[in-house]
Parts: structure tokens; sequence; C-alpha cells
């Protein structure tokens, strides 16, 4: 049996054109090496999971490609090093580094250190890198890599160049997620890959994750209920049905509906939070300009185009009001099975009283 190799790790990007969702900043870097504009102080930060230290490692290798390109990967990856700065952040552990620094390389031209984490490095040994960031010598260059820019102390940023890194897109994560399974002969819905691209909240890594973990729950064949039913979200299908009968007042069902929901497990705040999700995407398919923020697949999205129909604006404003102020009293309620109820007899309702008037008269 071969050893498991996660997804993240095997289809971690090689080369600057395979970073998803990054082209801003992947187009930068490569335009900096071809007209030898890199600084030599560089700050990757941005969410977890979107390509910072991969960018940093292909920027590490690109750069001394370009002084020797017939020789080996193997030979550079003595320039490239990597400190972790979440157990590695003491004073020595830094002087340490910058006597190394002062070595040039025995084989390329530049050395690259990457310092991971570098928010997690203390005071003091923040303080004993600002002299080495300030002026390296020629054949060093430094990449760091954050998640938090806010812990930096401002005299670190003020001597790196800074890139922000964005949150991946469902769109792009679902894309990519498309890529890997034909590539692993996988037969996915679009829907399926849509919601592990939702569930992983802008991080590509996240998204891998995910994924390896549904395709071994579900094997070769990927389906929107078995997502769902491994990712424990609850289906596009609970919120059709719900807004179904919210539009024709039919309060028993919809009491019986939520209770189903919270026999499988999920509380009150994720119901109407995600009712409240439902209905600003029943809003957005209105217009056909913002169609686009739709972040579903094919198959949902004429569902929702349907459902769009049946609904007016008046309601869905409504609508979104009365959940979204359910969403923010459920954490100080003393009985938030009721609140929720009574939330979804109250949405029940809105237009409830004008027709039964229009009968009378």
């Amino acid at each position: 049996m071969e050893p498991f190799v996660v997804s993240a790790r095997k289809y971690r990007p090689q080369t600057f054109k395979d970073v998803v969702g990054q082209e801003a900043i992947t187009n930068t870097l490569l335009n900096a090496i071809e007209s030898n504009h890199l600084a030599q102080a560089l700050l990757f930060c941005g969410p977890r999971g979107v390509g910072k230290t991969t960018c940093a490692r292909i920027l590490a290798k690109k750069i001394n490609e370009n002084d020797s390109e017939n020789q080996q990967d193997e030979d550079f990856a003595f320039n490239i090093f990597e400190l972790d700065a979440a157990s590695n952040n003491s004073v020595d552990d830094i002087r340490n580094l910058t006597d190394q620094v002062r070595i040039p390389p025995q084989v390329g031209k530049y050395k690259v250190y990457i310092i991971d984490e570098v928010h997690m490095l203390s005071q003091a040994a923040f303080n004993a890198f600002l002299k080495t960031l300030e002026e390296p010598p020629k054949h060093a260059i430094f990449i760091l890599a954050t998640t938090e820019k806010h812990k930096i102390i401002p005299t670190i940023l003020s001597r790196c160049q800074i890139f922000d890194f964005k949150r991946i897109t469902v769109k792009d994560a679902a894309n990519y997620l498309k890529y890997i399974s034909e590539n692993q002969g996988i037969e996915a819905d679009d829907d399926a890959l849509h919601i592990i691209a939702q569930k992983a909240d802008g991080a590509m890594r996240d998204a891998l994750s995910i994924f390896d973990r549904v395709v071994s729950f579900s094997g070769k064949k990927l389906t929107r209920q078995a997502v769902t039913e491994n990712l424990n979200v609850l289906d596009y299908d609970t919120y059709f049905s719900a807004t179904d009968f919210i539009l024709s007042h039919d309060i028993p069902s919809l009491l019986l509906l939520f209770n189903e929901a919270l026999a499988k497990g999920f509380d009150g705040h994720h119901f109407i939070a995600g009712l409240a999700a439902h209905f600003r995407d029943l809003m957005v398919c209105q217009h056909p300009a913002t169609i686009e923020l739709l972040e579903v697949g094919d198959e949902a999205k004429k569902q929702y185009l349907e459902q769009s129909k049946k609904t007016s604006s008046s309601f869905l404003l409504q609508a979104l009001d009365i959940a979204n102020d359910c969403d923010i009293k459920y954490k100080t309620s003393k009985n938030q099975r009721l609140l929720v109820e009574l939330t979804l007899m109250k949405l029940s309702s809105i237009n409830f009283d004008g027709e039964k008037k229009n009968l009378n008269s």
C-alpha cells in the first residue's frame, strides 16, 4: 500500500502560473524579477491557506534559476532557508540567522530566507532583526509571511515591500477542485464542489483538506447529498422548502422543518443565519447585474432564479430584516428555540394580513 499524500501537498503549485487566485501578486513578482526590481525584504500577509509560503518558495527558486538555468533544482535547496518563527522566536534564533546571512551562497546568486508566522517573534527578536533587514548583504533576500500583519511592529513594516494576499473566491476554488477531481478520475457535481469551496471560506488549503475528506467518505462519485451529509451543512433544499412554506403562510410545516433540522444536530442560529443568506441570494437573483454575486453551482442557480420570481423585493427586504434581528438577539436569548420559532412565524405572516383584508373587502 502506497503512502497517501494529501491534495494540499500533492497539488502544491510549482510555478507562479499554478497559483490560484493571486494573479496581481504573481504578475508583480514576475515583472520585478525580469526587470531586476525585486526588493530585498518582502512581507507576504493574508489569511491562512491562500499561497503565501508557496509563493515564497516559488520566488526563491525562480531568482536562482535566472542565474543559471541548467542547474538542477536540488542545488538551490542549499540557498533556501525556512525558519518557523512560531517555534524559533527568541533573540538567539534571530542572531544565529543574522550570522548565517553574512556567508555568500556556494551555488546560484541569492540566499533566500523565508520566515513563516513572523508575527510570533518576540519584541527583542524583532529589534535584533531590524538592522539586518534594513541593510542586508547583496546576496540575501528576506521573505516574511504572516496571517496577522497588525502584530508586526511598524519599524519592520517600513523596511519591507508589502504584498496583501486576498481570500480565494468560491468560483476560483471550485474551478481548481474541478481540475483536481478530473485529474484523479472523480466524478463530481458542480454544486458539491461549490459547497466545499464555500465551507473553506477563502482558504485553498482548507478546500483541499475538505475535498480529501469527502472523497474518503463517498469514493469516486461526489454528489451534493454526500457532501452536505459529510460536512454536516444544511442543504439548499432545506431553505428552498422553508421559503416555499413562508410564501404559502404554512406555519405548521415550517415549524416541523425547523424541528427536523434540530433533530439532525443543527442549532437554531445555524438555521436562521442560513435562511438569511438564502434570502440574500434570492435578492441578488432579482437583478441581472447582481446574479454574478450568487456563488453556487449551475443546478442550484436555476432553482434560485425560479424561486426569486415568486418573491418581491419588499418581501425579501422585510424577511432579511426579521431574520437578521433574530441573528443579533440569538446569543442573549434565554429561550433560543422559541426566538427562532417566533421569527419563522413572523416571516410566514409578512403578507398574510394584507391578503386577509383584501378577501374580506
